[in-house]
């Protein structure tokens, strides 16, 4: 099991930028690929991006293709997402999330992720 804690959310103008962060401990976390999901409100919870295991491989939804990179210190047990040139549309809750299924890849669908963190509230003003 994994416990995952989501930081570095906040308010931010249009056209700025945020670092998010995910602490996880408990099992190894090299153990896991790891996702970003957010969801606005009304919304369904939808994906953002994610990374493999070992941080060689990552995908981005085409909403923030261009705009977000993930990147993962496996020592130090962390994954961020930067995220560059926000937009209003970009405000929600981000969520980081670890799936337990092995191999190098990385996943977007949210039931494929076992284990999810409470949440970080990103609002970008226009």
């Amino acid at each position: 099991q994994v416990q995952l804690v989501e930081s570095g959310g906040g308010l931010v103008q249009a056209g700025g930028s945020l670092r998010l962060s995910c602490a996880a401990s408990g099992r190894t976390f090299s153990s896991y690929a790891m996702g970003w999901f957010r969801q606005a409100p009304g919304k369904e919870r939808e994906f953002v991006g994610a990374i493999s295991r070992t941080g060689g491989s990552t995908s981005y939804a085409d909403s923030v293709k261009g705009r977000s990179t993930i990147s993962r210190d496996n020592a130090k047990n962390t994954v961020w997402m930067q995220m560059i040139s926000l937009k209003p549309e970009d405000t929600a809750v981000y969520y980081c999330a670890a799936a337990d299924r092995g191999g190098s890849s990385w996943y977007e669908i949210p039931w494929q992720y076992d284990y999810w963190g409470q949440g970080t509230q990103v609002t970008v003003s226009s």
